[in-house]
C-alpha cells in the first residue's frame, strides 16, 4: 500500500512523503490514526491543498510538545515492586504502569507514547523515552525499588549490589555485637551446657571410632 504521510512518522518518513507500507500497518495504524492518506490522485491533491494548514498546525503542536519536554526531561518516577534479593521482579513494570505514574506526576501521556521494547523486570533506575510529538521526545527515569527508602538510596546512585553488601555488613555487625569476642561466645555456650539449657553434642571430629 502506498500512502502520503500527514506528519513525520519515525523510521518511515517526513510529512508529504509518499511511502510504501504493509497493508495491515496502513489500515490498522496510519490511516485510522490520521497519520497518512492512501496515495491516490485525489488524496495527493487534497494534501497539497491543505499542506500549509497542516504545516502550521504541526509547528504549533511541536512547540507545545517542546515546552512539555523541557519540564519532563530528567523527571524520575518511583515504582514500588516485590523482588528477589538478586533484584529480579516478581512481575514487571510495563508501558501502562509508566504512563500512569507520569500522569499522576502531572504529565498526561498515554501508554502508546512510552517507548518500551520489553517490560522492566529488574530493580534499579531505568531510562525511558516518551514520544510527545512526531519530532519531539523526552527522557525520563523509572526508579524501581522494593521500598521508598530503597528508591531514595538508588536515586543517590547506589546499585542493588551495593545495597545488598550494606545489608550483609549490617547483619554481620549485629551478630558481632552479641558477643564482644569469641571467648564470650564460648563461655556463654559452656555455661548453658552446664545448666542443662542446651545439650552438649560432640563435634564429628571428637567422636571416637566405633569398635
Amino acid at each position: 500500500m502506498e500512502v502520503v504521510l500527514l506528519e513525520r512518522v519515525e523510521k518511515l518518513g517526513q510529512m508529504g512523503d509518499v511511502v510504501s507500507v504493509k497493508d495491515g500497518y496502513g489500515r490498522n495504524f496510519l490511516l485510522p490514526k490520521g497519520k497518512a492518506l492512501r496515495a491516490t490522485k485525489g488524496n495527493l491533491a487534497r494534501f497539497e491543498a491543505e499542506k500549509v494548514h497542516l504545516e502550521a498546525r504541526n509547528l504549533e503542536l511541536k512547540k507545545e510538545a517542546e515546552a512539555v519536554a523541557d519540564k519532563m526531561n530528567g523527571q524520575q518516577f518511583i515504582a514500588i515492586r516485590s523482588a528477589s534479593d538478586a533484584g529480579a521482579l516478581y512481575g514487571s513494570v510495563n508501558s501502562r504502569d509508566i504512563s500512569e505514574m507520569a500522569t499522576e506526576g502531572g504529565f498526561a501521556i498515554s501508554r502508546a507514547q512510552v517507548v518500551l521494547d520489553k517490560p522492566v523486570k529488574e530493580l534499579g533506575i531505568h531510562d525511558i523515552r516518551v514520544i510527545l510529538h512526531p519530532e519531539v521526545s523526552a527522557q525520563i527515569e523509572v526508579n524501581v525499588a522494593r521500598s521508598q527508602d530503597e528508591a531514595e538510596l538508588q536515586a543517590q546512585g547506589k546499585s542493588i549490589q551495593e545495597l545488598r553488601a550494606e545489608e550483609e555488613a549490617a547483619d554481620a555487625f549485629d551478630v558481632a555485637e552479641l558477643f564482644e569476642d569469641e571467648g564470650d561466645a564460648e563461655g556463654a555456650i559452656e555455661g548453658a551446657v552446664e545448666e542443662g539449657i542446651i545439650e552438649d553434642t560432640p563435634a564429628e571430629d571428637d567422636e571416637q571410632p566405633r569398635v
